[in-house]
């Protein structure tokens, strides 16, 4: 191993880091399940709740792009654990307090809070099983807390149905300082406190930016994730609209496309950890994906008169296709050395999320000429040969060495 704990303790690490993700994911996307009962709760007028739900879900965003960057250096800077202690406290506090809003203004700044804390899950929980297990088996590690990890949004959309909505952002921030209790028993990177002895700068932002060949190799590794919220935050997130324009029996669910892609985005990671197993390559992994999310995203924009049952299995298909989440930042965290780690694994996947944003500036600007359907299938396969080239453009990370420092 790249450090030496113990089997059962690495194990732990594992369980604790999926687990964590798994709340992580939950109160990622529990305002876009609650937000008409929420706000209807609150007194938000119906003309003004579309409106009113992106100022709240860019407030989120937001905090997303901010607390990718803050626990991203604090976690080169200070230690991986520190983020995972940090981050679940700030957000399961936000959650919490959720749960009392009364009014949208509250309402937004509360989860722009819970954006920050929500920003270092992944990218630190990533990074320490990384560094942890052995260089040939890490796949396994990161497949697994993704796997496990994206299944919050399941319980998520159970537990809005079941509960009022107050009771499910209570459920999510409880789940959070449960998980504190399990946190205590895991133990630091190796290679983060090897690193933390030789004095080596650390978490320096403007590392990324001042080498040309470093800036072109995180600029790479974000444009490989590209297509994934596309497909969530239009694809099927707008069904109803998409649904519409293939003249579908029935209204298409928003609700439950989410809940079927996000079940096949789980069993997506565990498919691509155990290709690139298989493999020994991560990027074959990802083009796999590419051609996919093509053929899947063609398909379900072509199927004129879509019947709901058929949306759910395509939606269920297009999560298989964008199931590379865990791959994909692991291949950001294997690219950079130990002192930049984690500042790439923690921003990578929020900025990737960011990035939803000119996605769907571009496809609101071809809708007008090119009609909802063409235009969605355009960008769709834009992005995707965008990580095509993004791919070729870096090497293959998959048994590489983790114990070196950027300079």
């Amino acid at each position: 191993m790249e450090s030496n704990p113990k089997p059962g303790k690495v194990w732990l690490l594992v369980l604790v880091a999926s687990l964590g993700y798994f709340v992580d994911i939950y109160d990622l996307i529990i305002f876009s399940i609650v937000r008409v009962q929420s706000f209807k709760d609150i007194g938000i007028p119906e003309g003004q709740m579309r409106s009113e739900g992106e100022f709240v879900l860019n407030m989120q965003m937001a905090g997303l792009l901010l607390g990718g960057i803050i626990w991203g250096v604090i976690a080169d800077k200070f230690g991986r654990l520190k983020v995972l202690f940090g981050s679940i406290v700030l957000y399961s506090l936000a959650n919490l307090y959720n749960g009392f809003v009364q009014d949208v203004n509250t309402y937004a700044w509360i989860r722009f809070v819970a954006g920050i804390g929500l920003a270092g899950e992944l990218g630190a929980g990533i990074t320490l099983v990384s560094e942890s297990m052995d260089k040939g088996k890490r796949g396994y590690g990161t497949m697994i807390v993704a796997g496990l990890g994206v299944l919050g949004a399941i319980l998520a959309y159970y537990v809005s149905e079941w509960f009022d909505w107050r009771t499910a952002y209570f459920v999510g921030g409880g789940m959070g300082l449960c998980l504190l209790l399990l946190r205590v028993g895991t133990f630091e990177s190796g290679l983060f406190k090897k690193q933390d002895n030789q004095n080596a700068v650390k978490g320096n932002l403007l590392m990324l930016f001042n080498k040309r060949e470093r800036f072109l190799r995180y600029l790479y590794c974000l444009c490989i994730g590209l297509p994934i919220w596309f497909v969530v935050g239009v694809l099927v997130t707008q069904a109803p609209e998409i649904g519409q324009a293939l003249q579908s029996e029935t209204p298409l669910s928003a609700g439950k496309g989410v809940m079927f892609t996000y079940l096949g985005i789980s069993l997506g990671d565990v498919f691509a950890g155990l290709l690139a197993q298989w493999f020994r390559s991560r990027k074959k992994v990802v083009f796999i994906c590419q051609v996919l999310i093509i053929l899947f995203s063609v398909w379900y924009l072509s199927s004129t008169g879509i019947s709901e049952n058929k949306f759910l299995v395509l939606a269920f298909l297009l999560g298989l296709g964008v199931g590379y989440w865990a791959t994909f930042v692991t291949i950001s965290a294997e690219q950079f050395g130990t002192n930049l780690r984690a500042t790439v694994a923690t921003t990578a996947p929020n900025f990737v999320r960011g990035a939803l944003i000119p996605s769907t500036l571009l496809y609101g600007w071809l809708v007008p000429n090119m009609g909802i359907l063409h235009a969605a299938m355009a960008v769709t396969i834009l992005l995707s040969i965008i990580a095509i080239f993004a791919l070729t453009r870096l090497e293959e990370s998959f048994d590489k060495d983790l114990n070196y420092m950027e300079e």
